[in-house]
């Protein structure tokens, strides 16, 4: 082979490893390309999963120990002791039935109510932009400086609430102060705070309706209420399950007002789980028992939460 056969297979050998790299960069540049979203979100995503996990799973474990927080008794394992225990805790039992009191009264006075007030705000009325703004101040509040406020306001001799009762010729009430009135008072309080959330959810849906089973409804004559029950229900509630949805989180792990107010008295009769395991805990400093209790809590609200999803998903099922 002559100098020009060398120079020649050189040039093809020179061509070819150009090729196949550039062919390598392409496939390299096209997976980058093809796995682009994945790769600028992995960093958060791992960085949110091991802010959830680890704490969830530092929890489950102490649940099994035997630990008062101390730095020179080290955690002793016990098993299932913490758990059994707290099945056999009558204050447990006291305060899960409070919670459960205190959510389903609180939840199913703000769903009515706001589907209420979300129908009154969707219609035109002059200074409807300044009534929305009023209506959402108690949500953006602090809890905590709310409840002190409400305390002024159930204080038996000088609160504003018994001055109502007395002008309308009603007896005054001690409010919080008595095991009877406490939890009615608190769902008063959430209530009036929370509200708004469930409203602007159930405004939002109602923008989103269709016009047409309106129309059709005006021409067969139908009611305001017949509409309301026939048409405007049955397409809202997909929207009203996400409302309670998210509402019945909040309620169940409701602590700031309830602590602010009554610090879960008088006698135990407001404390629910939340603030049972913040006794456990930090003033009773029995972390195994305060673990295992917020174990089976968080279950408890994992459970509703799946439910409340499985519920919304055989709506849209309906009505789809």
């Amino acid at each position: 082979m002559g100098e020009k056969g060398h120079l020649m297979a050189l040039f093809i050998f020179h061509t070819e490893n150009n090729d196949i790299r550039k062919g390598a960069c392409s496939v390299q540049y096209s997976w980058f390309n093809r796995n682009l979203k994945w790769i600028y979100t992995l960093p958060a995503v791992i960085f949110v999963l091991l802010m959830m996990l680890f704490p969830i799973i530092y929890t489950v474990r102490i649940s099994f120990y035997e630990w008062s927080m101390s730095a020179t008794t080290p955690p002793l394992w016990v098993g299932l002791s913490n758990y059994i225990a707290l099945f056999k805790d009558e204050r447990f039992w006291h305060a899960a039935g409070s919670t459960f009191y205190f959510t389903f009264a609180a939840l199913t006075l703000e769903v009515i109510l706001g589907i209420a007030i979300a129908l009154l705000l969707s219609r035109e009325f002059r200074g409807k932009n300044i009534v929305k703004t009023i209506f959402l101040l108690p949500m953006v509040a602090t809890p905590v400086a709310m409840g002190l406020v409400w305390m002024l306001i159930y204080e038996p001799t000088i609160g504003v609430a018994n001055m109502l009762l007395k002008t309308f010729g009603l007896q005054p009430l001690l409010w919080l102060a008595s095991p009877t009135q406490v939890i009615p008072s608190l769902v008063i309080v959430d209530v009036w705070e929370w509200t708004p959330m469930i409203a602007l959810i159930i405004m939002a849906g109602l923008a989103t309706l269709p016009t047409d089973p309106y129309e059709a409804a005006d021409v067969d004559g139908a009611s305001t209420w017949r509409k309301f029950v026939s048409i405007t229900l049955p397409l809202l509630r997909p929207t009203i399950i996400v409302a309670a949805m998210l509402r019945l989180i909040d309620v169940l792990k409701t602590f700031d007002i309830i602590y602010a107010t009554t610090q879960g008295g008088p006698n135990f009769a407001s404390e629910t789980l939340n603030l049972y395991g913040y006794v456990l805990g930090f003033q009773y400093f029995k972390l195994g028992m305060a673990s295992s209790l917020l174990v089976i809590f968080f279950a408890l609200v994992m459970g509703l939460t799946l439910f409340m999803i499985w519920m919304r998903k055989r709506m849209e099922g309906t009505t789809s």
